[in-house]
């Protein structure tokens, strides 16, 4: 690749469109945005890894595992919420409340998202680490690749996939854990006595972690992921994102050069040109050259380039956290201004508060009891001997209390309508009564008569109401006529 400078500014030949991908491998760095990789990895996989030990106590006959995904049953527990599969809309307040954090923390901080907290990093990160304790650093693994096969060469090269292998067995082997109970299922793996379905799921996710985090690495974020092309129409001149201060760098030289060039009253940048930002890149980027497709937005670059300024003894943050906004500010030799909140950000803080409060008063307000109805089509309706109008129902009651409870139902909107049930009992003024198990439903058939046909379609309202707590539910459908 050849580059020609003019003034500070530098033009870049690209090269072929197409070419072969060249092996990264990214170098150790230590610093202030490396440990807080450290943090959120330590974090992220500690939950990932724990959450589904941690136990709840929900009652008699109910489960105890704090997180459980239980396809069985069709419930989803998370610690005190219970969730049914007719409450699939909380699924698309998460999702939908996930999408706007992402595009807040975008507007506010560019891809802080995958930098830091993207499986996919976070299990490159620690698959680099196995990596580099057994094959050494960046110049040890590239002499290493380079080096013809010996036992040494042999010996790590086994260690390291037996390693990648046992943590993306821990991570199949987690994942699965989150759909039964955890501890019972970890015995029924370990004695080969778990469900078929368990060990094809397992071995699924622990192939593709070794593969993603082991060998595709960075091609995944290249190729694969959506995400670096949709953050482009996310971001503004406003945003935070790992920016090469090239009104203070350019033109780069070396330490030498510099010397020579301030002696003679000639501009000389701080980069001396040593590369460490791209050695330490994990997706081979060279951040001076702008934002670009596969920039994380890690910061590892800023730590690299801070431990090399401090060694020649010049200002850290050169490469920084910076928006595009205060580098034309510096060309006008303005001052720095940094706007986190604007209409973009304000937009996406309150759509969040809106939607997180909408769900919150769901969740609080939500109903242990569920009455649904669905009318009875073939046929719509029947005329009895007595010259009255009969229409078929079938009501589905859902108890989501972990005892037995009684439910008195009736119906409302028609006058004179009498309701008639062979699986409910008599439960006094013209209504019935059904008892449902813990944490079940029960479809109930029902008929509603009137003594004559009201019309071709009147609303009419069931009720049903909880015999322990007075909890009411209604549904409304239409009764039928000729």
């Amino acid at each position: 690749m050849s580059e020609t400078t003019v003034g500070a500014e530098e033009i870049y030949d690209e090269g072929p469109l197409y070419a072969a991908a060249k092996k990264v491998y990214p170098q150790k760095v230590w610093g202030t945005y490396r440990r807080l990789k450290w943090i959120v990895l330590f974090i992220a996989l500690g939950v990932y890894y724990i959450l589904p030990f941690l136990r709840w106590n929900r009652g008699p006959n109910q489960p105890t595992q704090a997180v459980l995904i239980d396809i069985a049953h069709s419930r989803f527990y998370a610690f005190f919420i219970e969730l049914w599969p007719q409450e699939v809309y909380y699924f698309t307040g998460l999702l939908i409340l996930a999408s706007l954090i992402l595009f807040l923390s975008n507007a506010l901080f560019g891809r802080v998202w995958c930098g830091y907290a993207c499986p996919q990093t976070v299990w490159t990160d620690l698959f680099l680490w196995v990596e580099r304790m057994i094959e050494g650093d960046r110049r040890d693994r590239i002499k290493l690749d380079e080096a013809p096969w010996t036992t040494e060469k042999i010996m790590k090269r086994v260690a390291k996939h037996a390693a990648w292998l046992v943590i993306a067995l821990l991570t199949g082997g987690a994942a699965v854990l989150y759909f039964m109970d955890a501890p019972t299922l970890v015995v029924q793996m370990a004695t080969f006595q778990a469900p078929t379905i368990a060990y094809l799921w397992a071995g699924i996710l622990t192939l593709t972690t070794y593969s993603l985090a082991g060998h595709m690495r960075e091609q995944v974020c290249l190729y694969m992921c959506p995400w670096p092309r949709i953050q482009a129409a996310l971001t503004d001149p406003d945003a935070l994102i790992v920016s090469y201060r090239s009104d203070r760098g350019e033109p780069r030289m070396s330490l030498k050069e510099a010397a020579k060039a301030h002696a003679h009253g000639d501009p000389a940048g701080d980069c001396i040109d040593c590369m460490q930002c791209v050695a330490v890149c994990p997706t081979g980027v060279d951040i001076r050259r702008g934002l670009q497709l596969g920039c994380i937005q890690c910061g590892l670059c800023i730590d690299a380039c801070d431990a090399v300024m401090t060694k020649v003894r010049r200002p850290p943050r050169l490469i920084a956290y910076d928006t595009d906004e205060n580098r034309d500010r510096r060309k006008r030799g303005e001052n720095n201004v940094y706007r986190l909140a604007r209409p973009r950000t304000i937009l996406y803080a309150a759509v969040i508060a809106l939607t997180g409060g909408i769900m919150l008063y769901a969740l609080l307000t939500r109903s242990d009891m569920h009455l649904s109805v669905l009318h009875v089509r073939a046929p719509l309706f029947t005329q009895t001997a007595e010259g009255g109008i009969r229409n078929g129902y079938t009501l589905r009651f859902s108890n989501k209390l972990g005892a037995p409870t009684e439910f008195g139902f009736g119906v409302s909107g028609l006058n004179g309508a009498t309701v008639t049930s062979v699986v409910a009992k008599p439960a006094g003024d013209g209504r019935l009564a059904v008892r449902l198990d813990p944490d079940a439903t029960l479809e109930v058939p029902v008929y509603v008569t009137a003594a004559s046909a009201p019309g071709k379609s009147t609303p009419i309202t069931f009720t049903a109401t909880d015999a322990k707590t007075g909890e009411k539910s209604v549904a409304v459908d239409h009764f039928f006529g000729p």
